[in-house]
């Protein structure tokens, strides 16, 4: 009984020290918890019933734990008053429906050939199951969500890409933006697909940051953000010591002309460069692999991508 009773005895301290313990790990968590909740404060307020463009692509839309917090993450900015509009693509799931029908994917130039069987397939996957995912993900999440297509409303109007061989490929002729300012004044959440038809009813794929792009620029949108499988522009891709948090669009052009954004970045940078030539505000590459992502380039001084600027908003 005596070793016993001196056990109980010598175990009290440890207790004591462990509950001490946990409850300044708590402490710390919950100031943690203000200490972001502060720093978003100004953005929140500076943000309010702005447009926000989201390009939604790559990593983040294949794995569900970072599904999860990319829809919670545009609930959120919907929730504190800014006006999330997704755009999204879906080439792993198109491949994977040509795939199941027999139909090879093929490619020339980066771009997906576009024949009539194949478009017939991205129309369905696109709008049909990939777009209708995306609503059903968001209601789930809180929000409201309506989703469309660039034949929506004349949301968007086509044009063939240009290229030989391509089939139907599409580039925007034109934008009608009354349908999203409607929806988006309303407090619903519009998430387009990249899919659009010429002034004949011809559908066509379009690459989806081009859409976003266009639709941020019509918009007067004060953020484009792409999310993509990079965390944004590096000087030298291969040392990640480089990344470049902050640039203009003068800056932008030049590291395309001087080729140290080269290949798949390309495409994006001159997208973001576009944008900001027709009045968008920000632009931001970031990285949608790191959970929350969206959140913390928004609403944190730090950020995590990289921002590129219209020359007079620099400083």
């Amino acid at each position: 009984m005596a070793t016993s009773s001196k056990l109980r005895l010598n175990l009290i301290p440890s207790q004591k020290l462990l509950m001490v313990n946990e409850n300044e790990s708590i402490q710390r968590a919950d100031a943690t918890r203000v200490q972001v909740l502060s720093e978003a404060l100004p953005y929140i307020q500076q943000l309010a019933g702005r447009t926000v463009v989201v390009k939604y692509g790559g990593a983040a839309m294949k794995d569900s734990t970072l599904k999860d917090k990319v829809i919670r993450d545009i609930v959120f900015l919907s929730c504190v008053g800014l006006r999330p509009i997704v755009v999204h693509g879906g080439g792993p799931e198109i491949n994977s429906w040509l795939d199941k029908l027999g139909i090879e994917p093929q490619f020339k130039n980066g771009l997906r050939v576009t024949d009539a069987a194949t478009m017939d397939v991205v129309e369905m996957v696109l709008v049909g199951r990939v777009n209708k995912e995306i609503v059903a993900l968001i209601n789930q999440a809180g929000g409201l969500a309506v989703g469309l297509c660039g034949k929506d409303g004349n949301l968007i109007k086509a044009r063939p890409e240009g290229q030989e061989g391509i089939g139907f490929v599409g580039e925007v002729s034109a934008v009608d933006i009354k349908l999203l300012n409607s929806l988006v004044k309303s407090g619903y959440i519009p998430v387009v697909s990249s899919v659009a038809a010429d002034d004949m009813g011809q559908a066509y794929n379009i690459n989806a940051d081009t859409v976003a792009g266009e639709l941020a620029a019509a918009l007067g949108a004060e953020k484009l953000i792409l999310l993509t499988d990079t965390a944004g522009i590096f000087r030298d891709y291969k040392d990640p010591s480089t990344l470049i948090a902050k640039l203009d669009i003068q800056e932008a052009r030049e590291l395309i002309a001087s080729g140290v954004v080269s290949g798949g970045m390309i495409p994006k940078v001159s997208c973001c460069v576009r944008s900001l030539a027709q009045g968008v505000r920000a632009t931001h590459i970031i990285d949608g692999r790191i959970p929350h992502a969206l959140l913390l380039e928004i609403f944190t001084d730090a950020g995590i991508g990289s921002m590129i600027v219209g020359s007079q908003f620099r400083a």
